[in-house]
C-alpha cells in the first residue's frame, strides 16, 4: 500500500499502546494519528517511544464526537481506520453500563458512518483514490457467550453475549457487518481472546496479581478460580491485526486466540512461582499464601476458547509466544515498572 494516513482509535489503551509503536515503526511511510479520549484506562506514558517518531501524532478526543471525526477525516485524508477504542472492563459494565453503550455502540457507529461518507459516493461505489481504504474493527471473544468444558469459538459461532460489555461489543460488530453488506464499506473484524502483556491497566487480572503480591496485599480470585480463558500475548495480537488490516478479505471476521487455555488458579500459581524466584518475599514464604477467594461476579462466563485456524490457514498467522514465555516477559516488564529488583 502507498503512503497514507491511518486513524487508530484508543491507541493509549492496553492493546492500542502496544500496537501503535509497533505499527508506526514497521510502516514509516504511514502517518499514524492516535485518537484517544484518555479515560482512566488510557495512559500516554505507554506511548513514550512514539514521541520521537515523525509519522506519529496524538489527538485527545472522543469517538462519539462526530464533528471531530469528520474534521480528522477531511484534514488528514484518512484512508484507514484501526478501531480499538472501547470501554472493556466487565465489572465496570455491570455497575455503569451507559458508558459502554455510548462508546462501544454510538462511537463505532460514528466512525463507520463518517468513513462511509468520506470514502464512498453511494452504496458499493467507492470514491476515486479510496479503493484501498479499510476499516478494521477490533472486538472480543466474549460476544460468543460461554463454553462448556470442551469445544471452541469459531467465526460462525452464534452470538450470545452475557454482560453489558459483551452485548455492546456484539452490537458494534453487527454495525460493522451491516456497513459492509449494505454499503459495501471495506471492513474487517477480529475477535480476540484475553490479552496479557506489558502496559495493561492495573485493574486487570494479571497486573493485579503482580502488584498485590509485591505490595503484600491479598490476591483476589473470583469464585473457585476455575474460570478458563484462552490467553494471547499482546504483541502476537498486534501482529494479527497488522496481517488482517493488510491482507484480510473485506467483510470477513477473523478469530485471534493463543491456544493457551488456563484457569485463574493456574495463572496466579504461575505468577507467584515466577515472583518467588525473581523477587522473593522478605520472609521467604511463597506469594501463594496471599491468595484469597472472593465472591464471583454476576454472570461470570465459565470458559472461553478460540479456534484461530482461519487466521492461520488463510493469512499465515501464528503466535510467537506461548504462555510460559509470555508470562515471564510480562512479569519482567512489571518488575521493571514497579522498580522491584529481580533476584
Amino acid at each position: 500500500m502507498s503512503a497514507k494516513t491511518i486513524l487508530a482509535t484508543g491507541g493509549a489503551g492496553f492493546i492500542g499502546s502496544n500496537f501503535v509503536p509497533y505499527f508506526a515503526n514497521k510502516y514509516p511511510e504511514y502517518k499514524i494519528i492516535n485518537l484517544d479520549k484518555l479515560t482512566y484506562a488510557g495512559n500516554l506514558d505507554n506511548l513514550s517511544e512514539c514521541l520521537s517518531m515523525p509519522n506519529y501524532q496524538f489527538i485527545k478526543g472522543d469517538i462519539c464526537d462526530r464533528q471531530l471525526i469528520e474534521k480528522l477525516f477531511s484534514e488528514n485524508n484518512i484512508k484507514g481506520v484501526i478501531h480499538f477504542a472501547a470501554e472493556s472492563h466487565v465489572d465496570n459494565s455491570i455497575t455503569g453500563p451507559q458508558a459502554f453503550i455510548e462508546t462501544n455502540i454510538l462511537g463505532t457507529f460514528t466512525l463507520l458512518d463518517v468513513a462511509r461518507k468520506y470514502w464512498m459516493d453511494a452504496p458499493n461505489q467507492v470514491k476515486k483514490g479510496f479503493e484501498d481504504a479499510r476499516f478494521h474493527h477490533i472486538s472480543t471473544d466474549e460476544v460468543y457467550g460461554t463454553l462448556g468444558d470442551s469445544g471452541y469459538f469459531f467465526e460462525t459461532t452464534p452470538y450470545a453475549p452475557n454482560s453489558p460489555y459483551s452485548a455492546s461489543k456484539a452490537s458494534s460488530d453487527m454495525l460493522a457487518r451491516a456497513y459492509f453488506h449494505t454499503y459495501g464499506l471495506n471492513i474487517t473484524v477480529s475477535n480476540c481472546s484475553n490479552n496479557y502483556g506489558p502496559k495493561q491497566h492495573p485493574e486487570k487480572l494479571i497486573p493485579k496479581i503482580i502488584s498485590n503480591a509485591l505490595n503484600g496485599k491479598d490476591i483476589p480470585i473470583y469464585g473457585d478460580g476455575k474460570n478458563v480463558r484462552d490467553w494471547l500475548y499482546v504483541l502476537d495480537h498486534c501482529k494479527a491485526i497488522d496481517l488482517i488490516f493488510h491482507k484480510g478479505q473485506s467483510g470477513e471476521t477473523y478469530n485471534v486466540g493463543g491456544h493457551n487455555e488456563k484457569n485463574n488458579l493456574e495463572i496466579v500459581d504461575a505468577i507467584c512461582s515466577i515472583l518467588d524466584n525473581k523477587c522473593p518475599r522478605s520472609d521467604n514464604k511463597s506469594y501463594k499464601e496471599q491468595i484469597t477467594f472472593v465472591k464471583d461476579r454476576p454472570g461470570h462466563d465459565k470458559r472461553y476458547a478460540i479456534d484461530a485456524t482461519k487466521l492461520s490457514t488463510t493469512l499465515g498467522w501464528k503466535a510467537d509466544e506461548n504462555f510460559a514465555t509470555g508470562i515471564i516477559k510480562t512479569v519482567d516488564w512489571y518488575l521493571a515498572k514497579l522498580n522491584k529488583k529481580a533476584a
